[in-house]
């Protein structure tokens, strides 16, 4: 009897991005950020389970929300730089998974509203994340 699904493993959400541990893992934008090894665009899989897109969703919106507040008040800050950075990510990871993941990229760019996304420090991180988030 053949198993669907069987032998896919590799492809699914890897463990770190389930974790919660993103906001420390930001703090190295711009330069390359990793979740115990794994690339925040790469917790964005097409073979993901409904539960880990909702659990991966959950941990990149909370990081989102969080750096969206302080990068408001003050654009010019580390948060920025962090917030760019993980939005450039999230395109870039969601952007290969044929919409599986929309919605929390829709919810993750509302986070962007009042914030000034044209500071050099949100450029440069969305720009990283874009290229190696």
């Amino acid at each position: 009897m053949l198993l669907a699904g069987c032998g896919n493993d590799e492809h699914r959400v890897p463990v770190a991005c389930l974790e919660g541990n993103l906001s420390k893992a930001l703090a190295a934008a711009p330069h390359d950020v990793r979740l115990s090894g794994t690339r925040p665009s790469e917790c964005f899989t097409r073979a993901a389970n409904p539960a880990e897109i909702q659990q991966v969703g959950a941990v990149f919106i909370a990081a989102a929300e969080k750096l969206a507040a302080t990068a408001r008040a003050q654009p010019h800050s580390r948060q920025a730089v962090e917030l760019g950075y993980l939005i450039g990510a999230v395109r870039r990871g969601a952007g290969r998974t044929q919409g599986i993941h929309y919605e929390t990229q829709r919810r993750i760019e509302q986070e962007l509203t009042g914030v000034n996304t044209h500071t050099p420090e949100f450029v440069t991180g969305e720009r990283a994340g874009e290229k190696n988030g």
